[in-house]
């Protein structure tokens, strides 16, 4: 059971970046290196305030949705209410997610997918090496360690 909610999990971590990038990959400039980025503003394909709007707009809901679909994954479906069970969990979720997103997200769909590449920055890499997803990840799992208690704390509080 699960590995349905995991996948259920990434999957809607997938949806929401599908979402926020609509059909155009531009809508999605701040998910890419400051390179990637200052070329399509020299273009005058983006300007750097939109942009920013554009992250806050993804970012925060994002954030808000995932917490929320972690807490009812955790706390309602799986029943768990005691902190140290349902920080084990959280944690699962969290860590998977932080592997999916560099290896499936990053690697896989825009690192083989023309969808991704901006029209006149194809000389910049935009997809990370697998030296600096392992580096980034890395950081991230320790990061999710700590970001897991507040989770668990809350699936604690409400059931």
């Amino acid at each position: 059971m699960i590995v349905l909610e995991l996948a259920l999990f990434c999957a809607l971590f997938t949806w929401m970046v599908k979402l926020a990038v609509g059909d155009n990959a531009l809508n999605g400039l701040y998910f890419y290196p400051k390179p990637v980025q200052e070329r399509a503003y020299e273009l005058g394909l983006a300007d750097p305030e939109t942009v920013a709007g554009k992250r806050k707009r993804f970012m925060i809901p994002f954030f808000l949705v995932m917490a929320a679909a972690l807490v009812l994954i955790v706390g309602l479906w799986n029943r768990i209410g005691e902190f140290r069970p349902a920080y084990l969990q959280a944690l699962l979720f969290m860590e998977v997610m932080n592997w999916y997103d560099g290896i499936v997200i990053d690697r896989l769909w825009v690192g083989h997918s023309r969808f991704w590449v901006i029209p006149g920055t194809e000389d910049i890499p935009f997809v990370r090496s697998w030296p600096e997803v392992l580096k980034k990840r890395g950081i991230l799992t320790l990061i999710w360690i700590a970001g897991a208690a507040p989770l668990a704390g809350i699936i604690a509080l409400l059931f």
